[in-house]
């Protein structure tokens, strides 16, 4: 007799603390890759399939949300039919749990994050640049030290939302399938949701859609940051919220701007400006109030708000099993 389906919220702090805990082993990565990199090679398929770039751009486009629908029908299907093996198992929530923490990324995070401060004080700026080249797409030659300690907590704010809380939020309201989805229509949009001449038209779709459906998890990321703040020594939840409302929608992203500004806040710094990506001098507005020269101390300040708000969604999420 199968067990009743497992209750979202309850699914979801299972599978944070699992994550938190072990994260993805290296061992696993080596034997059989990662979810993310199956669905990578999906997409690379659908894009080489799919994109031809002698066609029109509005054909382009239309065959760019073929490939998105295509994606969703088979991550989503596959998902569905994954988790309702796990429901007819002794224990099933666990099972299921258990595959969700691979979609998550709170221990990855915090140690990409963290080795920005480990290699400065290993090797200094090259060692610190070296380190954010693998978290950020700007050019790390560019970068004094404030500027590569500013990309790498900016890097924790916006990871903080794409990598945990985004995902854990559509894990609470789907299960398993829900996260599977949100992580194909992100991963799509880093792949292919990029304005290059090969792209602008074909990963209209992906971009779109993942500008959607970030939309929740950007926000409860910022509320989260605020309410870590609230009980880390150090940081101010007041800055981190005035932050938010003043600053938050002056991002060219819809969505990155809500954790930058937050955290921004928190830490009394300000975040965001002007980057170069390559060759490409991009031209943003500065998030918060406070100073633009941070530090090494300031990542670490930064990681240490980060497993606050983490704590504090786990925490959230054993209230609603408790309360619902």
């Amino acid at each position: 007799m199968s067990q009743p389906v497992p209750f979202h919220p309850f699914l979801l702090a299972a599978a944070l603390a699992i994550e938190a805990a072990a994260g993805y082993p290296d061992a696993l990565y080596a034997r059989i890759r990662h979810p993310v990199v199956w669905i990578g090679t999906l997409i690379g398929h659908l894009d080489r399939a799919l994109n031809d770039e002698r066609e029109s751009f509005d054909r382009r486009k239309a065959y760019g949300v073929l490939a998105v629908a295509v994606l969703l029908l088979v991550v989503g299907g596959v998902a569905s039919a994954v988790a309702g093996l796990c429901r007819a198992l002794p224990f099933g929530w666990l099972w299921e749990a258990l595959l969700a923490s691979t979609l998550l990324a709170q221990r990855s995070l915090y140690d990409h994050v963290a080795a920005v401060a480990d290699g400065f004080r290993r090797d200094g700026l090259a060692g610190a640049r070296q380190a954010v080249s693998m978290i950020v797409g700007r050019n790390p030659e560019t970068l004094d030290e404030p500027a590569v300690f500013r990309a790498a907590i900016e890097s924790l704010a916006e990871n903080f939302s794409d990598g945990v809380v985004a995902p854990a939020f559509w894990l609470l309201v789907g299960g398993l399938p829900g996260l599977a989805l949100y992580k194909a229509i992100n991963t799509a949009d880093s792949m292919i949701g990029h304005r290059t001449p090969r792209h602008e038209a074909f990963g209209w779709a992906a971009a779109r859609l993942d500008d959607l459906v970030n939309l929740p998890g950007s926000r409860l990321t910022a509320l989260l940051i605020v309410a870590a703040a609230r009980i880390t020594e150090g940081a101010s939840a007041a800055d981190a919220w005035n932050s938010v409302r003043r600053d938050a929608r002056r991002h060219r992203s819809p969505n990155a701007g809500w954790p930058e500004a937050a955290m921004a806040g928190a830490l009394d710094l300000r975040l965001g400006g002007p980057r170069v990506y390559g060759k490409t001098r991009i031209e943003d507005v500065w998030l918060g109030p406070g100073r633009t020269a941070a530090t090494v101390e300031d990542v670490k300040r930064a990681l240490f708000l980060y497993r606050r708000a983490c704590l504090v969604l786990i925490a959230g999420a054993l209230l609603l099993a408790i309360l619902l």
